[in-house]
């Protein structure tokens, strides 16, 4: 059984800021529950009760239409090396886009991204520990550049071609709101 707290303790931020990937689930009230994998510079401890993280521009664009629908979000560390842990932070979510108040403030936290779509923060509600003995040992070798190495390639126009195209719409249908909330209309 896992250990339960009300928030992040300092021992757990120094866990989180060791972490080379960390996972994101969020569900709307029906349809498709999302898992994804996420690295990279992208996450921020900005308190003890709240995580934030930078989504670039992907295939999909889940968390922000589920997140408009049902605020629910756990985001979940792992330990691959060193002593076994299992961390998740669960919590509601919000999220900010390009036009939205708050984004600039937030944006400058993380490195700069061509690709940068969204930011989610994550107001913690409960922290859970758990032994994580049975997660496998791995070694990190470094970060993928593939994605910032296409988000260079698109430029800021063909990123939001992008999103026009592919990420308006989850795989339940549900509206994200990337071109307005971006201040983009919704045709080219």
């Amino acid at each position: 059984m896992g250990q339960l707290f009300e928030a992040l303790s300092p021992q757990h931020v120094a866990f989180i800021e060791a972490q080379k990937i960390y996972f994101v689930a969020t569900a709307a009230d029906q349809g498709t529950v999302n898992l994804s994998p996420k690295g990279g510079d992208s996450l921020r401890v900005i308190d003890a009760h709240t995580l934030a993280w930078l989504n670039l521009t992907g295939s999909g664009n889940e968390s922000a239409a589920h997140v408009l629908h049902n605020p629910r979000m756990t985001v979940m560390f792992c330990a691959f090396e060193g002593a076994p842990l299992i961390l998740r932070a669960y919590g509601q979510a919000r999220v900010l886009h390009r036009g939205d108040t708050g984004w600039e403030a937030a944006l400058a936290r993380f490195p700069a991204s061509i690709a940068a779509r969204q930011i989610f923060l994550l107001d913690i509600e409960r922290v859970q520990a758990s032994c994580g003995m049975s997660v496998p040992l791995y070694e990190y070798q470094g970060d993928r550049e593939d994605l910032a190495n296409w988000s260079m390639r698109q430029g800021r126009e063909g990123i939001e071609a992008y999103w026009r195209k592919k990420n308006q719409l989850s795989l339940d249908g549900l509206e994200s709101e990337i071109l307005a909330r971006s201040g983009l209309e919704a045709t080219p």
